[in-house]
Order: structure tokens, then C-alpha cells, then sequence
């Protein structure tokens, strides 16, 4: 097998191509077949680029992952920028952009996570990118609370819902727009709650 000559990337360049190419194996092939041997063959570099940039396997499924967290949240962020200034409007937004990032990450995101059940560095991720919606979130919605506040297990059941939906609408038991309603309902219930009393 020939391979094009190589181009000289910017290392941030070079990152991009490989992350690209590494999505488009797991895509195509599954997870099990993602190698840093087998990313440099199809990303047409030599190993030594690979391990430069993920030094292990793990590493390079934990990029993976952090790619395709970047890239929801920056569709969440700009919905949120061109929505209204309302509680229903940003509370659908919310509601929206999560079930549709379960329903549009395909088998590649489940598939890298599973790989990495049991590795340390997916647990502190998934904690990481827990914590940071609940923020996210937190800082959303609490203005709508009219100076009450939204408590963090309220938060933390929110995306327990959030979580539940989404996965429910992903194996066909729910249609994704009664996943998003209902998510809708939990969010807007639990601003409600964090309101002071009259």
C-alpha cells in the first residue's frame, strides 16, 4: 500500500488530522480496532508522530473523547447565545442539545467510553464533564430561580434524568422529541422547586 507524500502540519494541524482519522476508524471499523500502530498506517504518518501526540492507547481515546465533548458544547453554547432570555427557552435548549448529543454520537463515543471503563483517566473525565454541566447548568437556570437557588442534588438528579432519556430515545423506547419534552418538564419542575416560598 502507497501512501501520498507526507504534508508538514502545524502540530495543532497534525492533531486535528489524527483525531479525524482516529473517529473515522472507530466509525468504521469499531473501537477494538483503533491502535496507535493502526492510526499512524491510516493517518499516513510514522508511530513515532502517533505516540508524540497520545503516548498510549488510553490517551488517545481519552483525546477522543475530549474532542467530541468540545464539539457538543460549542453547539450548546451557540444555541444558547441565539436564544431568547427566557427560562422555557434556555431550558429547552438545554434539554435539546442533551438528548441530541446522546442520539447523534453513533457508536463512536460508546464505543471509546466502554474501552475505557476501569481507567482511571475516564473516571476522573466523565467527573470532570459531569461536574461542568451541572455548573453550566446551574448558571443558566438560577437566575430564574427569583432569588432562590437551585440545590446540587436537584442538579445532580437533572442529569440523572437528563441521562435516563436520552438513553431510553437511543435504543427506540422513546421518540427523541418525548425524551426532550420530558427532560424539558424536569428542568422547568426543578427551577420551580428552587424558588422561595411565597
Amino acid at each position: 500500500m502507497s501512501f501520498p507524500p507526507r504534508r508538514r502540519l502545524a502540530r495543532e494541524d497534525r492533531h486535528a488530522q489524527l483525531i479525524d482519522t482516529a473517529r473515522r476508524l472507530v466509525r468504521e471499523e469499531g473501537t477494538d480496532a483503533l491502535t496507535l500502530g493502526r492510526l499512524a498506517e491510516q493517518a499516513g504518518v510514522t508511530k513515532p508522530v502517533v505516540y508524540d501526540h497520545f503516548e498510549t492507547r488510553n490517551g488517545l481515546l481519552v483525546a477522543l473523547y475530549r474532542d467530541y465533548d468540545a464539539r457538543q458544547t460549542a453547539i450548546m453554547d451557540a444555541a444558547l447565545a441565539a436564544c431568547a432570555p427566557t427560562l422555557p427557552a434556555r431550558a429547552e435548549v438545554i434539554a435539546s442539545a442533551y438528548v441530541g448529543c446522546v442520539l447523534t454520537q453513533g457508536q463512536e463515543i460508546p464505543g471509546v467510553a466502554a474501552a475505557l471503563v476501569g481507567a482511571p483517566e475516564m473516571d476522573a473525565l466523565k467527573r470532570g464533564y459531569q461536574a461542568s454541566f451541572i455548573a453550566k447548568c446551574r448558571a443558566i437556570l438560577e437566575p430564574f430561580t427569583e432569588g432562590g437557588s437551585l440545590a446540587l442534588a436537584a442538579l445532580w438528579a437533572m442529569l440523572g434524568a437528563a441521562d435516563a432519556v436520552s438513553d431510553a430515545s437511543a435504543r427506540g423506547e422513546i421518540t427523541k422529541d418525548e425524551a426532550v419534552e420530558e427532560l424539558l418538564r424536569t428542568i422547568l419542575s426543578m427551577v420551580e422547586r428552587g424558588r422561595p416560598d411565597p
